[in-house]
Parts: structure tokens; C-alpha cells; sequence
């Protein structure tokens, strides 16, 4: 599976290797493994180091997006091209990666997933020209990226549960989040998440479980995530399918595409965000009756959190919006036993409709909630928060408002914007910013925008009018 290699010997902490990819990555052409190689001036050698290093310290409890890179600065990877097949060549790469020398095998098959689609995205999707200006195109663009990760099963019941939640969150909602997937995973259930740690990780470890006791196999622990968000939220251990999305919005897409229902569990503004994104689908009249079972849950203790929540999305979105999801807490049961018989009306609808069950194509996602939000300064002052604006649009600049502040939390990028400019300015309608404000407040005193530790939070954002 992997073995050392004439070089520079490895730094303490660290080893070399040489590893023999596993997983299903197909052979790669000399362009592709040049433009891997950064021969080619793509750039995609710095991207395939950084999202190879998170994959190599799957587990890593840091969200700051440099730490890792900083605490392995010689750490390299080259992918290359041989006679008897493809090998990935590893410099001083994190030695907790290894056994005896050996490479975990789920994190040689998280590598190749790496390589995988990096490849994919850059040789095929941009090289073939799909018009990503178009609707229609970015979600066969999310469909082509999803198939070649082998991640589509035809001929499966709607099954797959996307759970969405913070990356930091208290001991009782990441042992409520394990309750609630071990439920789920007694009724048959596979879990995606965003794949890094908290309520991303919970309901996986839960759903082991019961798989286990189900004598189950071939069960489905799928992760997506993007670039610019994987160095913060590393693969969580259990994820056996790893997604790398180009970017934040396919990775959204691909959640609703992919996923039957959706569970909400406690979180900050990535998890306000992703609730944004899809009550703004569902609020878009052509989706009217198009059912997608939501619900946020949480233990006793967080349902002050929901609450607040749900006091700001009917404040900035109409009470209509809270027919779209259901509110249980503390029932981890009740949590599994309403998903079920959700998950019973998507298949009679995807039969009635003639959609595929393995990828949600009736779905109508408009192309504001598409195209990429580059959060830079004058783009989130640029944001029209406005009540007199159809409901759907509202919730696709409010997602963009909070995807923001992410990038400034924990992106490179955004961490780099602020620093420069200082922090991100948010305005609109004075009653949405009063309750914009007082959410994200929240949000800090409970602990949800980083992880415990380190330096007191700074905000990288101020609201107007609040």
C-alpha cells in the first residue's frame, strides 16, 4: 500500500512514502498528472496540496485555515504516472497518518478522492465548456461531479439523509447528534454531512452503531465539502465517500440533489446559512408542493437556539416560511420516525413526477442561489436585505450575507480580506439588521463561530442599522 522511497529523509513527526492509490481512480493522462504537477501553470498543484493535507490529518480539531499548513510547511505531494499504474508520492507528510509505515486505508481512499476530483474539475468540467452562466448547465456541472465520484445509486429507495450542523458545538448536542443518527441508521438510513467534526461527525458515529447491530453493510458516509472550507473542517474518520466540490454553492447543490430530507442540528453561520439556501428553494414558487422533509432538533438545552432562529427567519421571511420545516426537541425518536414518513412522500412523489430517485433533477433551484458569491468587501456592502423583495431572492442575499461572514471565520481568503480591510459591512431594512445582529451575537456567546480555544473571537463583520 505504501512504502519509503529514496529522498530527503522526513522531518521528526513526519514520513515519506510512496502509496499505491486504492479506492477506483481510473489512470491519468501526462496533461493531467502535469497539471497536477503545476508543469502547467493551472495551479492546481497548491490546491491539491492543501486539500491533501486536511485529508491527511482527518480528525484535526483546528478551524484556522493556515494552522495546518504552517505546523507542516514541507509537506509535498506529487502524483505520478507509471508503467504499472498511478502512485502519489508523499514529503514529509503528517505521521499520523500512517501505521507501521503503512497508510490508514480510509485515508489513502479520502487521497484519492482528492486527486480524483480535482482532475475531474479541472480537465473535464472546465475544459469541456459547459455554460456556467446557465441554470440548466451548473446543475448537470454538480450531476457530472457527483457520478464520476461514483456517488449516484440507482435502483435505491430514498434513503439518505444529509445532516447539517455546527463544527463547534457542546458535548450535549454532539452526544444529542449521535442519539440521532443511531436512530436513524436502525431504520435503514445512510448519512452525508459536510464531513468535518461536531454535528458533522455525530450522527455518523451514531448511525455505526446501529448499522452494526442491523448487520447492514455497504452502508453510505458521505462527506462533500470545497476547497476553501476543507483546511478549517478536516474529514471527520468515518466519512467512506469524500466529494470535493469546486465551490460552495455546488457543494449546496449538491446536498439537495444528492440528500431525501435534511436535518438541522445547532450551529453558527454556516448551518444559518445552508438553512437559508434551501427555505429560499423551497419559497420559490415553482417548487410550491415539492416535498423535502426538514427539521431542526437538538437537545432540551438547545431549544432557546431554535427559537431564535426561527424568530428570524419568520421576522425576515414571513411567518409562511415555518411550513417548511418542523421543530422537535430532545426526541431523537420522533426525529427518526418523522424522517421516515417524509422520506415515504419523496418516493411517491419522485414516482409520480418520474424523477430519479438518486438525484432531485425536478427540483427548481433559481440561478441567484448558483452562481458563485465572491464575499469581498464591496460585494456584501452590495447586499439588498429589503422586505419588499420576493421572499426567495431575500433568503438568496441573506445566504450570501452569512457565507460571508464564513469566509471570514475560517477561508484563507476571506481571513486575508479582513486582516487587509478590516471587517466585512452588512446593511439593509433596520428591523432584519436588529435581528441579524442579535442572532450573531448569539452565535458568539454560545461558542458557535470558532472552536473552542485560542484568541477571544473577533467578528469579521459589522451590521449597519442594528
Amino acid at each position: 500500500m505504501s512504502d519509503t522511497y529514496a529522498g530527503a529523509p522526513a522531518k521528526p513527526g513526519t514520513v515519506s512514502a510512496r502509496i499505491s492509490p486504492v479506492g477506483g481512480l481510473d489512470v491519468l493522462s501526462r496533461n493531467e498528472v502535469a497539471r497536477l504537477r503545476g508543469a502547467s501553470g493551472s495551479g492546481l498543484h497548491a490546491l491539491l496540496r492543501r486539500c491533501a493535507l486536511a485529508v491527511l490529518t482527518s480528525g484535526n480539531i483546528s478551524d484556522d485555515p493556515r494552522a495546518i499548513l504552517e505546523q507542516y510547511p514541507d509537506f509535498d505531494i506529487q502524483v505520478l504516472q507509471q508503467d504499472r499504474g498511478m502512485k502519489i508520492e508523499l514529503s514529509n507528510a503528517p505521521a499520523q497518518a500512517f501505521v507501521d509505515g503503512q497508510i490508514i486505508r480510509g485515508i489513502n481512499e479520502l487521497l484519492v478522492a482528492v486527486v480524483r476530483d480535482i482532475v475531474y474539475v479541472s480537465t473535464q468540467l472546465e475544459q469541456v465548456g459547459f455554460d456556467l452562466d446557465a441554470s440548466a448547465a451548473l446543475t448537470q456541472s454538480v450531476f457530472e461531479i457527483l457520478r464520476n465520484a461514483r456517488i449516484l445509486k440507482p435502483q435505491v429507495d430514498p434513503n439518505l439523509v444529509v445532516c447539517w450542523g455546527g463544527h463547534s458545538i457542546s458535548r450535549q448536542e454532539y452526544d444529542y447528534t449521535k442519539l440521532v443518527g443511531y436512530q436513524l441508521g436502525l431504520r435503514g438510513l445512510d448519512i452525508c454531512t459536510g464531513c468535518g467534526p461536531g454535528a458533522m461527525k455525530g450522527p455518523m458515529k451514531g448511525a455505526t452503531i446501529s448499522h452494526a447491530k442491523q448487520r447492514r453493510r455497504h452502508n453510505r458516509y458521505i462527506g462533500i465539502t470545497e476547497p476553501g472550507i476543507i483546511a478549517a473542517e478536516s474529514p471527520n474518520p468515518i466519512v467512506n465517500h469524500l466529494v470535493i466540490m469546486p465551490d460552495i454553492e455546488k457543494r449546496l447543490e449538491a446536498f439537495v440533489r444528492l440528500g431525501h430530507g435534511i436535518i438541522v442540528f445547532p450551529g453558527g453561520v454556516g448551518t444559518a446559512e445552508e438553512i437559508l439556501y434551501l427555505l429560499g428553494i423551497l419559497l420559490h414558487p415553482d417548487n410550491a408542493g415539492t416535498p423535502f422533509p426538514l427539521i431542526f432538533t437538538g437537545p432540551r438545552q438547545s431549544a432557546a437556539y431554535f427559537e431564535q432562529i426561527d424568530r428570524f427567519l419568520r421576522l425576515s421571511l414571513g411567518d409562511e416560511v415555518a411550513r417548511h420545516y418542523q421543530i422537535i426537541v430532545d426526541d431523537p425518536e420522533t426525529v427518526a420516525r418523522t424522517m421516515i414518513k417524509g422520506l415515504e412522500k419523496v418516493r411517491h412523489n419522485r414516482l409520480d413526477t418520474k424523477d430519479a430517485f438518486f438525484f432531485n433533477w425536478a427540483l427548481q433551484i433559481p440561478l441567484e442561489f448558483q452562481l458563485p458569491f465572491r464575499p469581498t468587501h464591496e460585494a456584501m456592502r452590495a447586499l439588498q436585505i429589503h422586505h419588499e423583495r420576493p421572499r426567495h431572492e431575500l433568503a438568496a442575499d441573506l445566504r450570501r450575507a452569512f457565507s460571508g461572514i464564513v469566509a471570514g471565520n475560517v477561508k484563507e481568503e476571506g481571513v486575508q480580506a479582513i486582516e487587509q480591510h478590516g471587517p466585512f459591512v452588512i446593511d439593509g431594512d433596520a428591523d432584519i439588521m436588529r435581528a441579524l445582529d442579535k442572532l450573531l451575537q448569539a452565535f458568539v456567546e454560545q461558542h458557535r463561530m470558532k472552536l473552542p480555544g485560542g484568541t477571544a473571537y473577533e467578528p469579521c463583520y459589522r451590521v449597519l442599522n442594528a
